[in-house]
């Protein structure tokens, strides 16, 4: 339920010659800064611009100067970073998203049509087609006592062996106001999360997460 082809529609992203061999989306969290750096080369110079230290922009998207952005990076086609964005580095975005401003990201995978568009922090996850965080809403990526994340579904425990993951939101999931998602958060594909949310562990498909403990089928 919470495998990669299970979660990401790969066809809606340039990631999917790391992901397509994982069994879970976040075993390509430490491959994504080569990925971007040996790809980048080799995208149409008809599309993308080579802007240096790493950085590709596609020509029709749109990037306010106040934005930062570090390298490596590559920016969609069509896809809006709006003012004050703040783009650390490691960060693939897709095409047609929004990145809003104040916004943050940093070693990510942005799938196609996904939109973060206010004074978001997205770090070490992955996030699927068409996905969406409310205004505030923000991955936590390291335990406060810096052991390495855990994935848990119920009485199953996932070593992931990694001490930075944040969260996997599935395609076409809604992220209400003000949530966090906590280390090793797993969303499924199609569910929605209510506002001011403490999220943890797997969420199934096609679900609303009201709280810990209170998770319901969509009909």
């Amino acid at each position: 339920m919470f495998n990669t082809k299970d979660l990401i529609d790969l066809t809606h992203t340039l990631a999917a010659p790391i992901l397509e061999d994982k069994t879970y989306p976040w075993e390509a969290l430490p491959l994504i800064k080569d990925f971007i750096l040996e790809l980048g080369p080799t995208l149409d110079p008809e599309i993308y611009e080579d802007k240096g230290n790493g950085v590709w922009i596609a020509k029709s998207a749109k990037v306010f100067d106040s934005a930062y952005i570090n390298g490596p990076c590559i920016i969609g086609p069509e896809t809006e970073v709006r003012q004050c964005a703040f783009i650390r580095g490691s960060a693939l975005i897709g095409s047609k998203c929004v990145i809003g401003n104040s916004t943050e990201l940093k070693n990510v995978i942005i799938s196609d049509n996904v939109q973060v568009p206010h004074y978001n922090y997205v770090g070490d996850s992955v996030l699927g087609f068409k996905s969406h965080l409310g205004a505030g809403a923000i991955t936590s990526n390291v335990k406060s006592d810096k052991t390495l994340v855990c994935v848990k579904n119920g009485d199953e425990v996932i070593e992931t062996g990694l001490k930075k993951f944040a969260a996997i939101v599935g395609d076409n999931v809604e992220v209400g106001c003000g949530s966090v998602l906590n280390p090793g958060t797993v969303i499924g594909r199609g569910s929605r999360v209510y506002p001011l949310s403490m999220v943890r562990g797997v969420i199934p498909e096609n679900s609303i997460y009201k709280k810990a403990g209170e998770v319901a089928a969509i009909e």
